[in-house]
């Protein structure tokens, strides 16, 4: 026979419970360690009694031999009266068991200072095995200790964390480094500290959500062989040449638009205009050749570089109409101000009216 040894040592089931002890049977042992639970949840020999259940339900269920169990205390005294009290209850569990079979025992504990009593039980049945129950969620550093390792399995969270930590740490042997290199200490904790600055201020807006999206974005182009990708690239090109002619531009006016924030910035849209004009039917064209080659074509997307044409245009006309006169600056008339605003007009209203007629007499295009 098997005999489950639940074992309390200070008493704490008699003394919470007022049951008498030792209790005998799996029905009697759950109905102590329910009331034990309500008594006094936080207490590690509720789960010891819960534990012993559930290994006599297992051993019930894959042994041939009979197996039982009980439950044993001792006392809130000192360790030898505890032991004591516990052996004699460890005879009396034997006493009434009824049976010829030789016994032996599992012990169940929930720490060191029961199994302190291992050699007294020993001493009156064999041992065959000792689990120890340990509660996750009572003590205080394992709950910590558990927090902690699910914490560090959550990638947001873990980036959250450990990377400013990891570049706080990084401070102090980079300085160690850096000064046998006489690079000046205060460099180095400037730019260690705009790491952590610029990473702080990108988890704060939350832009890294909007980086990751654009490098997946960049990712799905690349293989999917978009033709976006090499116009966004053609784009981006034009865009900063554009920037560098209107600051040379500006520059040209600079002494005539000092002090006149709306001359500058005429003279700025002025030189770029037709740069970024040309980026923007770059990239046009590109998302109009990707939607035709993806079957989902029509003929209103070809006015996006009609539109982009019509409104350099009017841009370019409106600047260089209050460009300020100046050495190496070409002002516009009034004359070439009202054949650009018209021109910009007529062409945004014609590229509407002609795409819409060609969807409505011819809608499907595509890759048909």
């Amino acid at each position: 026979m098997l005999l489950v040894l639940c074992v309390d040592l200070d008493d704490d089931l008699g003394r919470k419970t007022g049951r008498e002890t030792p209790v005998v049977g799996r029905k009697s042992v759950a109905a102590a360690a329910s009331e034990l639970a309500v008594a006094d949840p936080e207490d590690s020999d509720v789960n010891v009694l819960f534990q012993g259940v559930r290994v006599y339900d297992d051993l019930g269920e894959s042994e041939r031999q009979a197996v039982e169990i009980a439950a044993i205390t001792g006392t809130q005294g000192g360790d030898v009266q505890a032991n004591r009290a516990l052996g004699d209850e460890v005879d009396t569990v034997l006493a009434s068991l009824s049976t010829g079979e030789s016994v032996s025992a599992v012990v169940i504990t929930d720490g060191a200072q029961d199994e302190s009593t291992l050699p007294v039980i020993r001493s009156r049945v064999p041992i065959d095995s000792v689990r120890r129950v340990v509660v996750r969620q009572a003590q205080d550093l394992e709950s910590i200790y558990y927090t902690m390792k699910q914490v560090l399995a959550d990638p947001e969270t873990r980036g959250t964390i450990l990377v400013p930590l990891g570049i706080l740490l990084l401070i102090y042997p980079a300085a160690t480094l850096a000064s046998l290199f006489d690079v000046p200490g205060a460099v180095l904790l400037g730019v260690l500290s705009a790491m952590l600055g610029l990473y702080t201020l990108f988890r704060g807006l939350g832009l890294e959500r909007s980086i990751d999206g654009t490098a997946e974005r960049a990712r799905r182009l690349l293989y999917t062989g978009r033709v976006t990708l090499v116009t966004y690239v053609v784009a981006a090109a034009l865009m900063v040449v554009g920037g560098v002619q209107g600051v040379s531009l500006l520059e040209t006016a600079g002494p005539t638009v000092a002090g006149d924030p709306a001359l500058a910035v005429a003279s700025f849209v002025h030189g770029a205009v037709r740069w970024f004009a040309a980026a923007g039917v770059t990239s046009s064209l590109g998302q109009v050749t990707d939607e035709y080659l993806n079957d989902s074509f029509e003929w209103r997307y070809l006015n996006a570089p009609f539109y982009v044409l019509a409104i350099a245009l009017v841009l370019f006309a409106l600047t260089g109409y209050f460009l300020p006169v100046a050495p190496g600056v070409t002002t516009l008339s009034l004359a070439d101000l009202a054949f650009g605003l018209t021109a910009g007009t007529l062409l945004g209203v014609l590229s509407t009216l002609g795409f819409a007629v060609a969807e409505s007499r011819y809608p499907t295009v595509g890759g048909a």
